[in-house]
């Protein structure tokens, strides 16, 4: 068993935004496989179903995106599984808008969600896809950032990063996150 995680901040005031990239690619995750996300329960929203063979729930935490650690542990403990059972999709502003970066463990990297996630599991060995959301302007504040929507140029590039993120988790379920990193953690042309 599995379990992705996709991070975000919860509420309809955040849909859409860079920071909520994590949902879009759980969201599309649940369309493509017909996972129903009608769970609730460890501050989360979540869905269980198959992908490449492998049982997997999806997790959208709803504490809001500095808290993530806590759903993220409370469905480690209760399924006990291992660090490296977990997988986490989060935005990253030091990629461009929609490319991928797959890593099979490593830092928060500065990312305040991720942070939480790897002080609640006291580990950093899991894998996880940072789905590019582009560099904030020099004159914008960070939480200004990454709580803004994408524009209309940016729509189509982060559509493709959300879904070579979710063919990007398949191939990690199918095969490994080596086979997935070969494939995605390439420069966008």
């Amino acid at each position: 068993m599995k379990i992705i995680v996709g991070l975000g901040n919860p509420t309809d005031k955040y849909a859409g935004t860079r920071h909520n990239v994590g949902f879009s690619v759980i969201d599309e995750l649940a369309e493509k496989y017909n996972i129903g996300m009608d769970g609730k329960k460890h501050k989360a929203i979540y869905g269980t179903g198959i992908i490449g063979g492998e049982k997997i729930i999806l997790v959208m935490p709803q504490t809001y995106m500095n808290l993530s650690g806590e759903s993220v542990r409370e469905f480690y403990d209760y399924f006990k599984l291992a660090v490296s059972d977990i997988i986490v999709v989060y935005d990253d502003i030091d990629l461009e808008v929609g490319q991928l970066r797959i890593r099979e463990k490593g830092s928060a990297g500065g990312h305040n969600g991720m942070k939480n996630i790897i002080t609640h599991l006291g580990s950093d060995a899991f894998p996880r896809i940072r789905v590019g959301v582009g560099k904030k302007p020099n004159n914008y504040d960070l939480a200004d950032w990454v709580l803004s929507r994408f524009s209309k140029e940016e729509l189509l590039d982060i559509r493709e990063g959300c879904t070579n993120a979710v063919k990007a988790i398949t191939l990690m379920l199918e095969e490994d996150t080596m086979a997935a990193m070969n494939a995605y953690n390439v420069k966008r042309k």
